[in-house]
């Protein structure tokens, strides 16, 4: 294998990294954010029909399958080492920080070293 080979290998794999955790990243904000609105609409429904026994129901937490869970589980191992510079009590800026933070690195930073890997940068 000469140089050339050696070079397109390597970037193909950065590629190939940074749009796999890209995705996962994006892919976890996208579930976040369905969650979010599907709860808002269901506190909004229950606001205006203003049932006494729709006020007081709790919760109901959403059983996510195994695809979300993994998703979600790499999406905050990725995203993790941002989680510290969020201060913040809401949850859009919990979750859009970190999310925004990953996809610059693992977006831009990998495709950048990407293309630095092939000598093009």
């Amino acid at each position: 294998m000469n140089t050339a080979d050696a070079g397109g290998v390597i970037h193909r794999a950065i590629v190939l990294v940074a749009l796999v955790c890209s995705a996962l990243i994006f892919a976890s904000f996208v579930i976040f954010a369905r969650d979010q609105i599907n709860e808002a609409a269901k506190h909004q429904a229950n606001e205006v029909a203003a049932a006494p026994a729709n006020r007081h129901t709790a919760p109901q937490s959403q059983q996510q399958g195994q695809p979300g869970r993994f998703i979600e589980r790499a999406a905050s191992d990725l995203t993790s080492p941002f989680r510290s510079v969020v201060q913040s009590s809401s949850a859009w800026v919990q979750h859009g920080v970190p999310t925004a933070l990953g996809l610059l690195l693992y977006g831009v930073g990998l495709g950048f070293l990407a293309r630095f890997s092939r000598g093009s940068a």
